[in-house]
């Protein structure tokens, strides 16, 4: 099968330009409206990896991508950090006073909440994608509603930019994972250093703290953590976790001894890191 890669999003969105960042300037994208439609793509074979946004370095984690990622048994092969940068956009001939309505997905309205506290006359409405609302704005010629989206966006759908750089945090960067349903991520073992696992602990005193321990005592360095309930189980939690280490056998010592000690741990992936 040709690869084809699962956005989230269409072109001209952020997944659209990880995925070409990634994979090429002309790889075939499937365009997918949600996070869930994305992993449908994989797991019907309509796409051979995904591009899957999972935290940003303001709003936080997208915590239900997650839940997607091990209840679907998805491998993480890859991650890519973007620096994004929010423009908000319009039909040309208008000007921020002549907005009433602004549209876009809801982590990027969240990003830039300072920004519209100036504006208190625009009525933010979230929608499915940031491309996607500027591709329809173009497409029906809507007078008074703008969006939030990056410059590729503009260009693409004739669209004036009003303001740029409109996220609180000029810094402001987004982690994508690389996904696709392959057992293994495809990475040679010497260029792996860095994997994202989940574990479930023992409910008593002292649990989470012995295998963090562990994680220590074998030299890997913890970057992120992250609780999620467990349905079927009240009162327990399940921790997802992205390690950085030097060797690999470190990580292979500690995969072993967390195998005995945690009641569940599961590898989502193993793969190079990306930042530093």
């Amino acid at each position: 099968m040709k690869q084809k890669v699962a956005i989230q999003g269409i072109k001209g969105s952020y997944h659209h330009a990880v995925a070409q960042a990634c994979f090429g300037k002309d790889i075939v994208v499937d365009e997918c409206m949600s996070f869930r439609e994305l992993v449908d793509s994989l797991e019907d074979k309509r796409s051979t990896d995904a591009v899957m946004a999972i935290e940003n370095s303001i709003a936080g984690s997208i915590i239900p991508n997650y839940a997607y990622i091990d209840e679907h048994n998805l491998t993480i092969s890859g991650e890519y950090f973007m620096a994004i940068h929010h423009c908000l956009m319009a039909l040309t001939g208008q000007d921020i006073a002549d907005i009433k309505e602004v549209y876009s997905h809801p982590m990027a309205l969240l990003q830039c909440k300072e920004f519209f506290r100036e504006y208190p006359h625009i009525k933010l409405v979230e929608d499915v994608d940031t491309a996607e609302v500027a591709k329809r704005i173009e497409q029906q010629q809507l007078i008074g509603i703008a969006a939030v989206a990056g410059k590729t966006a503009a260009s693409i759908y004739n669209l004036k930019i009003l303001a740029g750089e409109i996220q609180t945090i000029k810094s402001n960067s987004t982690r994508f994972f690389i996904l696709n349903t392959r057992e293994e991520s495809g990475v040679e073992k010497e260029d792996i250093n860095k994997a994202s696992l989940k574990f479930i602990t023992d409910h008593k005193r002292g649990s989470l703290a012995t295998v963090l321990n562990v994680m220590s005592d074998c030299n890997l360095n913890l970057t992120k953590i992250q609780s999620l309930p467990v349905i079927d189980m009240p009162w327990k939690y399940s921790f997802f976790v992205d390690v950085t280490f030097k060797q690999y056998e470190d990580y292979q010592k500690a995969i072993s001894v967390l195998k005995i000690m945690a009641l569940e741990i599961k590898v989502l992936g193993e793969y190079k890191n990306q930042n530093g």
